[in-house]
């Protein structure tokens, strides 16, 4: 796991992967292009470094937890040079078969972990994940054209690991075996194979609003390879927030990936475990956090025509996911960027 930030889910997180993991590795803090939130040693300013250490004194019964962090590996002003860094320190310090990358805000059923180690003994190589986002609260969910057409919903977590394998890559993980070759060429199940097993990873990133803003923050003054993560160059992502995320005036462009069109929908499906404690606990106020309101979104999904305009365009976006869908689309928009060419060539020279 690498994390920054990672308050309230850290510790519900170590508590959900502890009975299933040879080691837990948590590396820890900023890369250098995160000062905006970060503390002035590198790390997270919502104290998850020392509630990680409090876990391990705690909880960590059975020595399973390693915490890394910049100046561990040698970077004396406290901040990772990029998340590639971050990835490759655990890597090192993994002594399994396997490396089971996971964010602080993504969870798994305890059942299909269990499920996936069955899997795993069959021989698979590489394990990528559907994904599901969840918006503004617990019972509500997004989807749309970029996740479905563009196949962002898979995400690749999973990895044989051995000696000599290597962590290449963070965007995306990629991990090569001891002959440089990456290790998805050989059994490797994709999302559209764990969903036939009813395996999701359940993504808590657009969850709470201090999130979405710490979020927004970074990725407004980032740029290039920074975005990715983010989906990619994202102009105008301020404005997003503000009219997306705080006051649901644009329904139709809900996920942070504005550029394509997305929708709410209710989740009907089952939280894991942690995740049900965890919401216990806030709504019990044994911890502080401030939820997004949810009057909006009722409002919005009670309305049966943005229902069923959500489905039209499910619909769309699952037949663009196709063969013959994508070439259909891919064509229409080399051919929308041929007439902005034109448009722009001749604005040009009608400014001459």
């Amino acid at each position: 796991m690498i994390v920054l930030n990672g308050e309230p889910f850290t510790r519900y997180n170590l508590r959900s992967l502890y009975s299933h993991a040879h080691q837990i590795i948590v590396v820890e803090g900023a890369c250098r292009s995160s000062v905006s939130v970060a503390t002035p040693e590198g790390h997270s300013i919502d104290f998850t470094y020392e509630l990680l250490n409090k876990f391990k004194a705690e909880e960590d019964v059975e020595d399973k937890i390693i915490i890394v962090s910049a100046k561990d590996e040698g970077y004396l002003d406290g901040f990772w040079p990029e998340k590639d860094e971050m990835s490759r320190a655990y890597a090192r310090r993994a002594t399994g078969n396997y490396l089971w990358q996971i964010d602080s805000d993504e969870f798994y059923r305890h059942d299909d972990i269990k499920k996936i180690v069955e899997i795993l003994d069959s021989g698979a190589q590489a394990i990528s994940f559907p994904m599901i986002t969840f918006w503004g609260g617990f019972d509500y969910i997004t989807d749309g054209f970029y996740l479905i057409r563009d196949n962002a919903r898979e995400y690749h977590r999973l990895f044989a690991w051995g000696p000599g394998y290597t962590y290449s890559t963070h965007r995306p993980p990629t991990v090569l075996d001891e002959k440089g070759n990456d290790v998805r060429i050989k059994l490797w199940l994709n999302a559209r194979d764990l969903e036939n097993y009813n395996i999701y990873l359940y993504h808590y990133s657009l969850l709470f609003p201090h999130q979405v803003f710490n979020k927004v923050a970074y990725y407004s003054t980032a740029s290039g390879e920074k975005l990715q993560q983010f989906g990619g160059y994202n102009p105008g992502i301020d404005a997003w927030e503000n009219q997306a995320y705080r006051l649901l005036n644009k329904p139709f462009r809900v996920h942070n990936v504005h550029q394509h069109i997305s929708w709410l929908c209710r989740f009907t499906g089952v939280h894991p475990e942690q995740i049900a404690a965890m919401r216990k606990d806030i709504e019990t106020k044994r911890i502080p956090v401030e939820l997004r309101r949810t009057e909006d979104i009722e409002k919005l999904l009670d309305n049966c025509w943005y229902v069923w305009c959500s489905t039209i365009l499910k619909h769309i976006a699952h037949f663009q996911a196709t063969k013959c869908g994508f070439t259909l689309y891919t064509a229409w928009m080399r051919n929308v960027s041929r007439m902005k060419s034109v448009k722009k060539l001749i604005t040009r020279k009608l400014k001459l």
